[in-house]
């Protein structure tokens, strides 16, 4: 994490993102979400998380709706607490609405009252629950004593006593935790993560099907976040050395550029999309697209 913002794709991050792009799994989400609707199917869903908006990197984990414009809900994973998750949720939820009105050919400024479809935030705590509210409200959290024109409520979901996919991605998150702390960020914590939580049926028909890629997916995270690391460091140590000039430190944020394009090269060797290469290595999609450009990767 840097400059104050979350490092949005870690191995749990990436995990959450790539299995619930999978309708055969995101119809499990919204089942825990909703067990009373015994109707739904997956061509009732559809995908429509924020790859990204605004210019500040924020993104969203995942979004769908639920039978074109009955219902739209907004998902997002978090291991910290913060009071801002509902700030960012109120900027995923605008931002979604305005590509939906956008994509519908909607006009706002018209006499008609223009229909849209219910919105659900959550937010799925991987830590324990501790003191913190089943609901984070915007003006309870901001505005308490004040006359306030807008609110929005996130629904908290924090770890139960079931065995549905959203206390199973939980128990995934904390395996990761505890194997991390254990062996570091290395081969063997990536492959006693899926041994375990196999084993202890966490996400277990995923795990099975996807493990070479989450292996390799959990190996690139962990060498790209040692790495750039030291390297940022070795950079602020070199700016405030004494007698080092301007020419030096850049020098040195060259080679951090430069380890940069290998990990991108890797991660499109790996069939990665464009847009999650760019998500990961902190560079833009144009910035990816050139380096494979000019590695002659692509035409």
């Amino acid at each position: 994490m840097t400059d104050g913002k979350r490092m949005k794709y870690s191995v749990k991050d990436t995990v959450f993102r790539d299995m619930f792009s999978k309708k055969k799994y995101l119809i499990q989400r919204y089942n825990a979400l909703h067990p009373e609707d015994n109707t739904i199917t997956q061509a009732d869903l559809e995908i429509v998380t924020l790859q990204s908006i605004l210019l500040n990197g924020i993104y969203n984990d995942l979004g769908f709706m639920v039978r074109g414009k009955q219902l739209m809900i907004l998902v997002e994973a978090q291991s910290t607490w913060s009071a801002n998750i509902v700030i960012r949720a109120l900027i995923y939820l605008m931002s979604t609405y305005q590509d939906y009105f956008n994509a519908n050919q909607i006009q706002l400024y018209g006499s008609h009252k223009v229909k849209m479809p219910k919105p659900e935030l959550y937010v799925i705590y991987t830590d324990d629950k501790g003191n913190h509210p089943d609901v984070l409200s915007l003006k309870d959290e901001f505005f308490p004593d004040m006359d306030c024109c807008i609110d929005a409520k996130v629904k908290m979901i924090y770890l139960q006593d079931s065995d549905d996919i959203i206390d199973q991605y939980i128990g995934f998150c904390r395996v990761c935790n505890e194997q991390v702390a254990l062996h570091g960020r290395t081969l063997k914590a990536a492959k006693e993560i899926i041994r375990i939580c196999r084993n202890r049926n966490l996400l277990k028909e995923y795990l099975s099907e996807h493990e070479t890629e989450v292996e390799e997916i959990m190996l690139t995270l962990f060498d790209q976040e040692h790495i750039w690391n030291i390297e940022r460091n070795n950079i602020r140590a070199a700016a405030l050395a004494e007698g080092w000039d301007k020419g030096k430190v850049e020098g040195i944020e060259l080679g951090v550029m430069q380890n940069k394009t290998q990990t991108v090269l890797k991660m499109f060797r790996r069939n990665m999309p464009v847009e999650d290469i760019a998500d990961i290595s902190e560079l833009s999609v144009e910035e990816v697209k050139e380096i494979l450009k000019t590695a002659a990767v692509v035409h």
